[in-house]
Order: C-alpha cells, then structure tokens, then sequence
C-alpha cells in the first residue's frame, strides 16, 4: 500500500520518533519521510507537509519548534479548548490542524516536565499536581490517543483512500506484589512481634487468623495467585505479576527470597502469567544491587527478566530508565501515579522512553497504567464503578488499553475485597 510521505524542512530524532509512533503505533499507517520537495510533489498517494509554512500543500500542519530543539528548557504552554478535548501549541489559520498534536505529544510522552526543575513528594516521587495535565485539568484523558484520531479524521477527509489499521480497546491488570505473605513465613521475631502488635490493639480475630496460618489450618490471605490465575482463565483478564527479591529493609519488608515457600509461589505464578522484577527501594539508587535483583529473579525463574515496576512508584526520569536499558530489561510497567488516577503521559497505549539527553530512542517500552488501587482507595464503590466506566468509555472510542495497578492483597477473602473480586472478573478482562 502506498505509505504516507511526510515531508519536513529537516529531520530529528525527535521528529522521527513521534511521528513512527503516532501514524504507526497508534494508527497503523506506513509512512516515510522526505526533505527534498520535488519527491513531494510527484508522490501521488496520501502526503503532509510538516513545517513552518505549507507551500500550497494539500495537508498542512505548521509546526512548532520544539521537535527541531535539542536539549530541555521552559517552553510557554497555553492550553486551550479543542471539541471535547484540549490541545497546546497552536497552529495558523491555513493549518489542517489546530494544534501541533505531534509536538505536543512529544512533550508528554518524553516527559519533558520531568526534566525540569521539580520538588519531589516525601518519597522522592514526580507529584501529580506538578504536571501539565493535572494544572490544565485534562489529566483524565488520553488526550495523545485522542490527538491521533482526530488527526486520523482530518486526513481521511483529503485523502479517503488511506489506509491504517487502528488498535482494540484491550485491558491489563498489573499486580504489584510488596507482601507475597502476611503471615507466613515472616520468621519468630517478626511474627512475635506481630502477635504483640495485634493483642496491644485488641485484634483478637488477627490473632486467630494468624495462628491458623501458622499451624498451616488455613491459607495465608495475601496469597491470592490460584484465584488471580482460575478466575482470569475464566474472565480472560489479563495480568501479570511482579515479585520483589531485594534485601529485608525499613522500606521493603517482604519475606527473603531464600525462603522455599517464596521461592516457590513465584515458580507457580510464572506458570500462568508473565512474572517481572519489582525493584526495591535500595535498587533504585545502587544499580549494583538492580543487577543482583534482576538475578535473583531469573534463578528462581529460570527465565530471562523482560519487564519491571518500581517500588512505591517511585520513577526518577531518567537514571532509572537509563540503568534499565544497561540491564536489557525491555519494558517497565510504572507511567503512572499511585496518588491519583489519570493518564500521566497522556496515553493509554505503550511507547518507547525517549533519552532527552542523548536524543535518542531507546528500546525501553513504557507502559503507563491509568488507576491504581491506592489512588481509588478514599472512594466508595459507585465512585470506582464510575470512574472506570469512563475511563473505559474514552478509551473504547480510541483503542486504548485500560491498564490497572492493583495489588496481591487487594484480593484477600473479605468482605470489603469481595468488590474487587467483582471488579477484575466483570470491568477488568
């Protein structure tokens, strides 16, 4: 099929790179790119001119400067209404586009703010009331994914014959694993002291709870992979586990990963959906101690580590990224905020972490979730079931992926749990 050509004054990592993934990844398109107007001008199929003023072109959309740019400055940013949406860098009037959708979306999915100076929450974390979006109050929507379609219904309106294949709407469920065990294996001292803990706050039913565990008359309530792994098979949903092997610390305090049983749990966790590395707080400053973790992991696994999350969503852009990319770990599941729900690139769909620094693509696919568990959790039940049908809604009308991250807990047997269950078995697959 006859590619779109998209012509430029001058190329740039930056340009290629959103490009590719706008009209490709989102929108399934074939394209190239030329500098040269006469190979413009006699390709007779689907064709944009990208630049600062359109020459006549039957497509044009004018563009800002920021993809020609290297490096990171302060860049004046004026949102502004756009239909049901929102958009920034503005266009001129012969423009086939308001705005410079691919400019603006280089600039949230780079994550450009996060290169600039910032004061970082009390856990060393990028706060969501410091973003773009959540300031300009379009944080809830996938306004990339948006841009795309919109840009996909412009052209169709010049070149009807175009051809593109668009994604399906599709979920995941990413399950964050800080306590495998919550009684079980946790040793004499941490477990006398638990006892002592709950008798000093009178929690007699924990207290029994636990000594069924322990005398192995019960199962241990965190461990909700066989119901995870069953109820997925029936539903569909998908999901994938992440387990933590770092050092027992005042941050990380699962069980050690040279307990049989630990080991063990992930073993059967990997049988039935895809396992990565939940990398410690420790780690996320020695990258020492990242390698070992990665491992660590790939021992008790027996197979390579492809994917990541980090503790506590802590992720300092870009040292982490970067030392992910030294250790070969293909993708990392943690573009997003553990405060607030919210689409914190403003995409649902996966996208490659751009190095602002060196300029350059790197293979390091970045998978954002868009609620999290801890961010939903001052809600009440009508409020979560509305907010992800909304969500869900938005991103149906786009082929998003509706992406949660929850935890091994948020599935124990109780009775406030039993919403969850529900939740993952009718809303999440």
């Amino acid at each position: 099929m006859d590619s779109l050509l998209i012509y430029c004054p001058k190329t740039s990592p930056r340009l290629t790179y959103i490009f590719k993934h706008i009209c490709t990844r989102l929108l399934g398109m074939e394209i190239s790119f030329t500098s040269e107007i006469p190979p413009f001008v006699a390709h007779a199929g689907p064709k944009i001119w990208y630049g600062p003023s359109g020459q006549g072109s039957s497509f044009f959309v004018k563009s800002h400067e920021l993809l020609f740019e290297q490096g990171v400055a302060d860049v004046e940013i004026r949102v502004k209404p756009w239909e049901e949406t929102v958009g920034f860098f503005p266009t001129s009037v012969d423009s086939n586009l308001p705005f410079d959708i691919f400019a603006a979306s280089f600039y949230l999915l780079s994550r450009y703010e996060e290169y600039l100076p910032h004061v970082k929450d009390t856990m060393g974390r990028y706060p969501a009331t410091a973003s773009l979006a959540a300031r300009s109050e379009f944080l809830h929507q996938p306004v990339v994914d948006i841009w795309a379609h919109k840009f996909l219904g412009a052209l169709k309106e010049v070149f009807p014959d175009i051809k593109y294949k668009l994604p399906e709407f599709t979920t995941e469920n990413l399950i964050d694993v800080p306590m495998a065990f919550k009684y079980k294996d946790k040793g004499f001292l941490r477990s006398f002291f638990g006892y002592f803990s709950d008798l000093f706050r009178l929690r007699f039913r924990a207290i029994a709870h636990r000594t069924r565990v322990l005398l192995l008359l019960s199962k241990d309530p965190h461990n909700t992979f066989q119901w995870l792994a069953e109820e997925s098979k029936k539903s569909g949903a998908s999901y994938r586990c992440f387990f933590q092997v770092g050092d027992y610390s005042l941050d990380d305090y699962n069980i050690s990963h040279h307990k049989k049983a630990y080991r063990s749990l992930i073993k059967s966790a990997a049988d039935y959906a895809p396992v990565g590395l939940r990398i410690s707080h420790r780690a996320l400053v020695d990258f020492a101690q990242l390698k070992e973790e990665k491992r660590r992991l790939e021992t008790i696994t027996n197979r390579p580590v492809e994917s990541s999350i980090n503790a506590s969503g802590v992720l300092n852009i870009p040292e982490i990224l970067r030392a992910l990319v030294d250790l070969e770990i293909t993708a990392n599941y943690s573009m997003g905020y553990t405060e607030t729900p919210g689409f914190r690139a403003g995409t649902s769909r996966p996208f490659y972490f751009y190095d602002l620094d060196f300029e350059v693509q790197t293979p390091l696919r970045l998978v954002p979730y868009c609620i999290a568990h801890s961010a939903v959790e001052e809600l009440n039940q009508e409020q979560i079931e509305e907010l992800i049908q909304r969500y869900s809604s938005q991103l149906e009308a786009v082929g998003g992926l509706l992406t949660t991250l929850l935890q091994n807990d948020t599935f124990a047997l109780s009775f406030e749990n039993r919403f969850w269950r529900n939740i993952y078995t009718q809303r999440l697959s």
